[in-house]
This record gives C-alpha cells, structure tokens and sequence, in this order.
C-alpha cells in the first residue's frame, strides 16, 4: 500500500513539473522560427504588396463630371450611380433632361432606354460610352442601341435616297409619296474633369 503511494505522489509530480515545462516553451515566436526566416529570405524579393481596395470609381469609371466644348446645349453633365440599383446610372445636364441609362457590358458601355423625363420630354434610346484610355464621354440618343457594337450608334449615318413616286395599276398617273424623315441623332462628346480638379475650384 505505501509502494502504491508512493509511485501514485511520484506520478504526480512528473506531470506537474511537465505542464510547467510546457507553459515555458509555449512562448515559441514564429518569427524566430529558423524555417520561417530562410522561407523569407528566398522570396523575400517576390513577395507582391496587397492591392489597394476598389473605390466605386474604379469599378464604375464613367461616374463624374464632364464639360463640353462642342455641345453648347449641354456644357456640364453629371453621371451619378442610382442609390438602388448599381446598374444603373442617372445622366443629369442634357438638354433632353435628367436620363437614366442601364449598364450592358462592363465597366463602361451603357444602354438609354427610350423612357419619358420628369419634365414630360419623350427621349429616344441611345447610347453611352466612357473611354477610360482617352477620358472622354460619348452619348448618342435617337439611334437604337446595337448589342454586338455599341460603338456603331457614333458612326455616320449612310446616306439613303427617298423614293420619290410609286406607280400604280389602276390609273395610269404616278403618286408621290412623302417619305418622313427620321430625326437627326442627338450627339454628345465631353471630357471628364478629375477630381482633384473639382476639389480644387
């Protein structure tokens, strides 16, 4: 009985000394790891710094300010991301009133529905492209937007010819025809202002 006191004490000693062991060495720094610092020191010059965050402006880069020089109707026009919806975006400074436009390839080519304005104008569907390379806004309105190349809708139209008369079978006399002419497209062509231009005024 006492051998089994004995080594029963004995065990528990051990275990004591060996968690206050324990907690000694559990002061271990990766840091000072000798792997960690040989794995860092490899590729120490290939190690790529963290991307910065993307602000709404990089992910919707034709929201901001522009100004024209060509269109004296519109000389200032704000684009402005709807707060419900981010495909779609508000066109405010056109003639035409304040228009809204529906993201269709990203980031920057956006359809204009044929809609009504707060003022009661009846717009056309258009078309808006940011260039990101060149910073230049472009909008046409009264040309259907074409999916497969939205850039189309800023092409010169071609040139066609009016029938002018049309013959008929029962009398012998010839019947003009008044060919309605389409609406000329209205065109817009801006330059962004940078924001710290904006900021600065």
């Amino acid at each position: 009985m006492k051998k089994t006191i004995f080594i029963m004490a004995g065990m528990a000693l051990s275990v004591c000394f060996m968690t206050a062991s324990a907690q000694e060495t559990n002061t271990w720094d990766p840091k000072k790891n000798p792997t960690v610092d040989s794995i860092n020191a490899k590729h120490r010059d290939k190690i790529i710094p963290p991307r910065e965050a993307m602000t709404v402006n990089m992910i919707f880069p034709a929201l901001g300010q522009y100004e024209s020089s060509v269109n004296t109707d519109a000389p200032s026009v704000t684009i402005s991301l709807d707060p419900t919806n981010k495909g779609v975006v508000w066109i405010e400074g056109l003639p035409q009133g304040r228009i809204k436009a529906m993201l269709r390839k990203s980031p920057s080519t956006y359809k204009i529905p044929a809609q009504k304005t707060e003022e009661g104008k009846d717009v056309a569907e258009g078309t808006l492209i940011f260039d990101k390379e060149t910073n230049t806004l472009s909008i046409a309105i009264g040309k259907p937007y074409n999916a497969e190349d939205p850039g189309a809708a800023f092409l010169p139209a071609a040139v066609e010819e009016p029938v002018a008369a049309v013959k008929t079978t029962k009398s012998k006399s010839k019947a003009k025809v008044k060919v309605a002419e389409k609406p000329k497209p209205w065109m817009y062509a801006g330059t962004k202002i940078e924001s710290a231009t904006v900021k600065n005024q």
